[in-house]
């Protein structure tokens, strides 16, 4: 069973444009989540996924530099851009991630591949609230290809998964436990606003650029140190719509 992990990555955003390749630690926000997920027990392959855009050129530049695995499709249609991406790599698995999470829990994403492994199910769900910008999702190919024939709205095609949990009867699930030390939803550890951004400065500053720096650790740091987890405190999520 191959599990490709594909993480899509854009540069238009309408509150940080240019986020994923802004400066963090000695490198670029990318890096560190290219690089997490590279560490994901169980993953093939890690591709990134963008869009056909010319704004999006300098991503597909920055992956050939690395030699890390680019692939582009639709800039709206993301859910297209998923599926094509994981067809043309040969996926039984897709997991997803996004590019503004520099401090992604590989250590729990590769807990979900196992539990895949040993429950075998259309997707793997967590039991337990983490902070926003840890957490990976992983669905079984089939499941993905049907999301993709049945997810018609606008909702559906921007968020790629959006679909199978707005009609969570139609999917099987594998269900594992979050650690008692990830439970911390408020914390705010993802890359959407300036203050996000000063926060994961701090964090990157604090251990001195070490992009496999584990995600417990980074918890415990901001619940160690509440300044710093107050930088972003009053952001909020944009609503899916």
């Amino acid at each position: 069973m191959k599990t490709v992990v594909i993480i899509q990555a854009r540069m238009g955003s309408s509150r940080l444009p240019g986020k994923v390749l802004m400066p963090l630690g000695d490198t670029v926000v990318l890096d560190y989540v290219v690089t997490r997920c590279n560490l994901i027990d169980g993953a093939d392959e890690v591709v990134v996924a963008t869009s056909v855009l010319p704004q999006d050129d300098v991503i597909e530049d920055w992956c050939r530099r690395r030699a890390a695995s680019c692939f582009r499709g639709s800039e709206d249609d993301v859910l297209s851009r998923y599926v094509e991406c994981a067809r043309a790599y040969g996926a039984d698995r897709v997991m997803r991630v996004t590019a503004d999470c520099p401090f992604i829990d590989y250590e729990l994403a590769g807990a979900m591949i196992r539990a895949m492994d040993e429950r075998p199910a259309d997707l793997v769900a967590l039991r337990g609230e983490l902070p926003r910008g840890l957490p990976a999702e992983l669905f079984a190919m089939p499941a993905l290809e049907r999301i993709h024939r049945e997810g018609k709205e606008p909702r559906h095609r921007e968020h790629v998964t959006y679909y199978a949990y707005e009609y969570p009867d139609r999917f099987q699930r594998t269900t594992i436990d979050v650690p008692e030390e990830l439970r911390h939803p408020r914390l705010r550890i993802t890359l959407d606003t300036e203050e996000d951004y000063r926060l994961c400065q701090a964090v990157a500053e604090h251990f001195r650029g070490d992009r496999r720096v584990p995600s417990r650790e980074v918890v415990r740091f901001l619940l160690d140190h509440p300044e710093v987890a107050a930088l972003n405190a009053h952001v909020r999520q944009k609503p899916v719509v």
